[in-house]
């Protein structure tokens, strides 16, 4: 059997790459992209197959076939997260919450729950805070924090959208609950923008992208509750490729 078919080698959800890129490459562009901020996109990358591997080592009580690409990907993660670290040692500021949320993550995939709504948000509150990562070496000014709050509701509604499509098909109050998130987020992402100066583009921008992902919480899970996983996922790429289009501009 080859490394790349060998079990905890590759992620089998692809979706995930989106949240984990798009919130460093927003946040790398508004500091200024440098050469630091593709080795903190490499460390982050490893950091997550690590992570992928040590859950399905925990979800599978330790079985040996998992430690394989756990000791690979963890001694990588090592060295490029170190690197990274010794070139920029003010991230480790936020290194308390990444621990709080690996030993939460972990302890869910322990019970088998890592797959639960919560494990989903622990990962879109991790993959949020890259963007004020990339910040370094400077403090997130007002509009960084504007950004991962943006990045933060978006995976949020994606997170729960994508429930009411596939996991939990027909549950009308995840469905209810999702759409008040989206209105509720549509409203605070555009005072956001204003508050913070964007350019009246990027909030007329931002106040039509969530209005048609409100429309779409709404109306798809009612109109097409029987469509295919892959046709979600593309939506969810092409939602993510329009917001990372107009935050980039921001």
């Amino acid at each position: 059997m080859s490394r790349r078919s060998a079990p905890g080698w590759v992620p089998r959800q692809h979706g995930a790459w989106a949240m984990l890129a798009l919130p460093l490459v927003v946040g790398a562009a508004h500091a200024g992209l440098r050469w630091w901020h593709l080795l903190l996109a490499a460390a982050w990358a490893v950091g997550y197959l690590a992570f992928h591997a040590a859950g399905l080592w925990l979800r599978s009580r330790r079985k040996p076939r998992y430690v394989p690409p756990l000791r690979a990907y963890g001694m990588l993660a090592i060295v490029l997260g170190g690197t990274a670290v010794a070139l920029e040692p003010g991230v480790l500021v936020w290194a308390p919450l990444y621990t709080v949320l690996l030993t939460v993550s972990l302890v869910l995939a322990w019970n088998r729950a890592d797959r639960s709504l919560t494990n989903g948000l622990v990962t879109v509150l991790a993959t949020s805070v890259m963007t004020l990562v990339a910040q370094a070496p400077h403090s997130p000014d007002a509009a960084a924090w504007w950004l991962a709050g943006v990045m933060a509701a978006y995976f949020t509604g994606s997170l729960l959208y994508v429930r009411t499509m596939i996991r939990e098909r027909g549950n009308r109050t995840l469905h209810a609950v999702s759409i008040v998130f989206h209105g509720v987020a549509l409203l605070a992402v555009t005072a956001g923008a204003a508050a913070v100066g964007e350019p009246t583009a990027v909030v007329a921008g931002t106040a039509v992208v969530f209005t048609l992902l409100v429309a779409r919480a709404a109306a798809v899970p009612l109109v097409w509750p029987g469509i295919r996983p892959l046709a979600v996922g593309l939506g969810e790429l092409a939602a993510s490729l329009a917001l990372g289009g107009l935050l980039l501009a921001a």
